[in-house]
């Protein structure tokens, strides 16, 4: 199975997360997997009660490669009062909020060199709660032996090697994976689950001795990585009593998250969730949320979701969750708690602007996600139809030509596209919708490290609409939306209105590994527009800046009665461009000619 996702994590959310990424199947699993270390080689592992001394190989000296840090390209006083706002954070151990300070500032490529190793210990931390507060992952985890758990580590290792845009560094890797391990066995999530009996001294052992392991020690190749991160694993067990298989894959993960801000390992439900989104259907409440001081914020409430009948509406919070407060929690953690089997029961406490709307009590149900709503005409006397797309997945071209008929049957003549807030979605999908505008030509172009990561995705002029369109983008654009928005700018399609997009250009390969239930989601190739313009932290600049506090300009000749300033902006444009023509798909054999 292979699908391609572009996506982008910009905002939090639970139950719903498009993302563009190719999906991979088993058949390359054991691709290029280094052989597992020599089993002499390695120390037995010891019973947990003692704490003797693992004797350990001598090291090669070499100096350690320093870790990269963020081009320091911030405006002078901005460095300074970040690094005082985030050291804040950090005695507070705020690490979420660390982490959300940081992003706009490495999306946009100027995050201080100053906060850099701090933004992060922060994710490392928040990493390590998500994983570990899933009931299905740690069952999956302790249950796998020490060979299971070093040949997913060699898996992974090997799909980096083999599938990243970049050459790995393994040295780098290591190092964020031997951090994780420091920040976990101080960490209560980890060490209740998995060290109970940690005492100060033991901890002192661990880190006495794998500082003898690693001290300039260079590890220069993937077996070089493999043997260091399976001593550390006996050394974890024999000082710590923490089983081997935990240890290398807290290590395995920590290294992902170090590859770039998009590559991830994806715990059992991770992976679920992330399938579920391509196909565009999953079982819960039918909710996006995002965190807020006092519990979840409702982003968007799917409509004709349990939420939606149950009365909750966009803007509510989530306070509580069958009795228990959330305020504080990360939204991972929150959103474990709304999560359940089909046809159970989950009751909520919710407020309302600043009044408690009181206790709700909702089933949880299969929910189908529409990614083409709102679907309308918005002038009909002029002929604009208007229709948003909140995600691109499987099934949206086909949802998208029906929504299309419906508009055409009511006399559109010029349509409006608005792709604000979504994040993206398969990229195959982002061609497809894009070809349903576009004769010909290339829509998207895409490189990797790797040869077999580089593709043309052109358009093929059958079953073309030809209305003027235009598209409505913001700064929550990204990744698959900003390859139909620069498809439509480049060949002069359309116009672009609203704000700068998301500026997200890469393209992440879903990778299911065959131990563990476990997977990746690995940054394989950058995409680029028909022009050959990047788009990664770049983005599509509108041919109408519009952004959502602007006014109406004069002699737009629409009056504001919306409050929504892109989209009034857009149907002005849309009404300027409408023209007296067919909107129908020309027929194949007449496009042939």
């Amino acid at each position: 199975m292979l699908a391609v996702l572009a996506v982008a994590p910009a905002v939090s959310m639970a139950q719903v997360v498009p993302v563009v990424v190719p999906v991979y199947g088993q058949d390359d699993a054991d691709a290029g997997i280094a052989p597992e270390p020599d089993p002499s080689m390695l120390p037995a592992v010891v019973a947990f009660p003692g704490v003797p001394a693992v004797p350990l190989p001598a090291a090669p000296q070499a100096v350690p490669a320093p870790l990269p840090v963020a081009a320091d390209v911030s405006v002078p006083g901005v460095a300074d009062e970040l690094a005082g706002r985030l050291a804040a954070l950090e005695g507070q151990q705020r690490w979420g909020d660390i982490v959300a300070a940081c992003e706009p500032h490495v999306r946009q490529g100027t995050l201080p060199t100053v906060v850099a190793d701090r933004y992060d210990l922060a994710r490392i931390h928040c990493d390590l709660v998500r994983r570990h507060s899933e009931a299905a992952f740690r069952q999956r985890l302790t249950g796998l032996s020490e060979a299971e758990g070093r040949r997913l580590h060699a898996e992974v290792l090997s799909r980096i090697r083999s599938h990243h845009v970049d050459a790995p560094d393994f040295h780098r890797l290591t190092l964020r994976g031997l951090r994780a391990m420091e920040v976990a066995i101080d960490h209560p999530v980890f060490t209740s689950w998995y060290a109970p009996h940690a005492t100060a001294e033991r901890r002192a052992a661990y880190r006495e001795q794998v500082a003898r392991l690693v001290g300039g020690r260079m590890v220069n190749s993937q077996a070089d990585a493999e043997t260091v991160v399976a001593w550390v694993a006996r050394i974890g067990h024999s000082t710590l009593g923490i089983p081997p298989s935990v240890t290398l894959l807290e290590m395995t993960a920590a290294s992902m998250g170090g590859l770039d801000e998009y590559s991830a390992f994806l715990t059992n439900g991770q992976l679920d969730d992330l399938y579920a989104q391509i196909e565009g259907n999953f079982v819960g409440l039918g909710v996006e949320l995002k965190t807020a001081p006092d519990g979840l914020l409702l982003v968007h409430v799917i409509a004709g979701s349990p939420a939606e009948r149950g009365g909750l509406r966009d803007g509510d919070h989530i306070v509580a969750i069958d009795g228990r407060a959330i305020g504080g929690m990360s939204v991972d953690e929150s959103a474990q708690l709304l999560q359940g089997p089909e046809g159970s029961a989950v009751s909520l406490d919710v407020v309302r602007g600043k009044v408690a709307a009181g206790r709700v009590s909702l089933r949880r149900e299969h929910v189908e996600v529409p990614s083409v709503e709102d679907v309308r005409m918005v002038d009909a006397a002029a002929g604009v139809g208007h229709l948003k797309i909140s995600s691109f997945q499987k099934t949206t071209a086909a949802d998208l030509e029906s929504a299309l008929r419906r508009l055409d049957a009511a006399g559109m003549r010029s349509l409006v596209i608005d792709l604000r807030g979504n994040p993206g979605g398969l990229l195959s999908a982002a061609v497809d919708v894009a070809d349903l505008f576009l004769e010909r030509g290339l829509v998207v172009a895409t490189r990797g490290r790797s040869p077999e990561e580089d593709f043309n995705y052109s358009a093929s002029r059958p079953g073309t609409w030809r209305m003027p369109l235009v598209v409505i983008i913001d700064g929550d654009s990204a990744s698959s939306s900003e390859i139909f928005a620069g498809a439509i700018r480049d060949h002069g399609r359309g116009t672009i209105v609203g704000s700068r997009s998301f500026g997200k250009g890469s393209i992440q390969g879903i990778f299911p590994l065959e131990i563990g239930g476990v997977g990746l989601r690995l940054t394989t190739a950058k995409f680029f527009s028909p022009k050959g313009k990047p788009y990664s932290r770049v983005g599509v600049e509108p041919d109408l800046v519009v952004h959502s506090t602007a006014r109406v300009p004069e002699g737009a000749e629409v009056a504001p009665t919306t409050g929504d300033a892109p989209f009034e902006a857009a149907l002005a444009a849309a009404r300027r461009a409408t023209v007296r023509q067919s909107t129908r798909p020309v027929p194949r054999a007449q496009a042939s000619r």
